[in-house]
């Protein structure tokens, strides 16, 4: 498959279970393809392998995905999904919490989602090998910073909702960035978070004031 010209359905699974059973096996070979990734990195990982550490029959793998660039996608889209309900939870403290906490409490969580599960790095760094997969992968970043936006609004009263999307897009693009460099090389890395949390305070602060100025 040429990856300038692939068609968009072939990173999309080819059709999604209903039945438990086949359910059961779908979320097999997602847990398997985590697995698998974290161990080989993204240019040794493939569907076959995947198959045998899942323990189904190769067949039974392509009825739901058509290679393993589908996988890694549907992966990332569940790391996404995920991440949008850490922000629906802390998103409704808003606004009888200080904004300064809620960003301290939901970055502390991001970062145990990323320090225990090692494949969220996995994912993201796989999601970067292509054209096609950066594309899935900044539209899911889109999704997320649509979210941002509307918790923004409290901050940033008054401003205009492109300059809200804007700063959304930075937090979440530094913050995807961050959380997988606090990971590198196997091993937790504490400062990169806490250098994290001063940079998107004073960012905000930053966005606060400028929000303020404008109202004048």
């Amino acid at each position: 498959m040429s990856m300038q010209t692939a068609d968009p359905a072939e990173f999309l699974p080819r059709r999604r279970p209903s039945q438990e059973r086949s359910r059961r096996r779908f979320d097999d070979i997602l847990r398997a393809a985590r697995a698998l990734l974290v161990e080989v990195g993204f240019e040794a990982f493939t569907s076959e392998q995947v198959a045998l550490r899942a323990g189904v029959p190769i067949g039974s793998l392509y009825q739901f995905f058509g290679n393993k660039y589908a996988i890694i996608c549907e992966l990332d889209r569940l790391d996404t999904a995920n991440v949008e309900k850490a922000l629906e939870d802390f998103g409704s403290e808003i606004p009888t919490l200080d904004w300064a906490q809620l960003l301290e409490k939901l970055l502390d969580h991001l970062a145990t989602l990323w320090r225990t599960d090692p494949s969220r790095r996995a994912v993201w760094l796989a999601m970067q090998a292509t054209p096609p997969t950066r594309a899935i992968a900044a539209g899911h970043e889109r999704q997320l910073a649509s979210q941002v936006t509307r918790i923004l609004a409290p901050l940033t009263p008054g401003s205009e909702p492109v300059y809200r999307q804007t700063l959304a897009e930075v937090i979440v693009h530094v913050t995807y960035s961050m959380l997988n460099f606090s990971i590198r090389d196997g091993q937790s890395h504490p400062d990169a978070v806490v250098q994290l949390k001063s940079m998107l305070t004073h960012y905000l602060l930053a966005a606060e004031a400028e929000a303020a100025r404008r109202r004048m």
